[in-house]
């Protein structure tokens, strides 16, 4: 493989280890393991190490000889709201961009989301706790509005800063989704903005589902405890 392939491999490889927990948050990162894991050398482990660093995802501590130690970022009450909101102000935009669509874009993404929403509602009147199902319903969603109305910076940004959220998700999940049913109404408020074509409405409502899933997740990390402080 050429270097920026094997580099591109190891972040991948790294990020998704971390993004599903199975690099606990808090954990020290060594770099040695974390080659021997990924089966490249520790060149481009170290570059994808950067890479994740610049996202968020590793943190620099001051060890005991106040050399840096390079730790996987914990998950924090303080943390969490500010990604929610910064992904819900990216997110408000591109819906504001979808409510000026066309017609005819429109109600077909309209229609889109009406269904995933729709399938979010049946399982929150089920109390079935598939979480892994809910995730994907959601995210969908969310993905259909930005994918119809971000440009490709935004669309980067997004990109990049969702997979950081997606950590809280998959910890603390199984207490989330006891509220799945509120984020569903307020997902009907969403579609019902962008029906209408009011951007204004549409850029408040999810700038607002992704504050008051901030709150409810907020709730949940002072019930559990936050991973990985120190």
């Amino acid at each position: 493989m050429a270097r920026g392939s094997r580099v591109n491999a190891a972040y991948q490889q790294l990020r998704e280890l971390i993004v599903h927990g199975r690099l606990a948050p808090g954990s020290r990162v060594v770099e040695a393991e974390l080659a021997d894991r990924s089966g490249v050398s520790r060149t481009p482990v170290r570059e994808a190490l950067q890479r994740l660093q610049h996202e968020g995802l590793i943190v620099a501590s001051r060890g005991g000889n106040h050399k840096s130690r390079l730790r996987v970022a914990p998950l924090t009450r303080e943390d969490a709201c500010e990604l929610y909101s910064i992904i819900g102000h990216v997110e408000g935009l591109a819906g504001r961009r979808t409510a000026m669509l066309r017609p005819p874009l429109r109600l077909e993404l309209v229609r889109r989301l009406k269904s995933f929403n729709a399938a979010l509602g049946k399982l929150a009147r089920s109390g079935r706790k598939d979480a892994n199902r809910i995730f994907e319903l959601d995210l969908e969603f969310h993905r259909q509005i930005v994918g119809a109305g971000a440009g490709p910076r935004m669309l980067a940004l997004h990109h990049e800063i969702v997979p950081q959220a997606e950590r809280y998700w998959r910890l603390y999940a199984s207490a989330i989704v006891d509220r799945l049913g509120l984020s569903v109404a307020e997902h009907d408020q969403i579609i019902r903005a962008i029906e209408q074509g009011d951007g204004d409405s549409a850029e408040r409502r999810i700038i607002l589902n992704w504050k008051k899933g901030a709150e409810r997740l907020s709730k949940v990390i002072g019930t559990l405890g936050e991973r990985g402080s120190w």
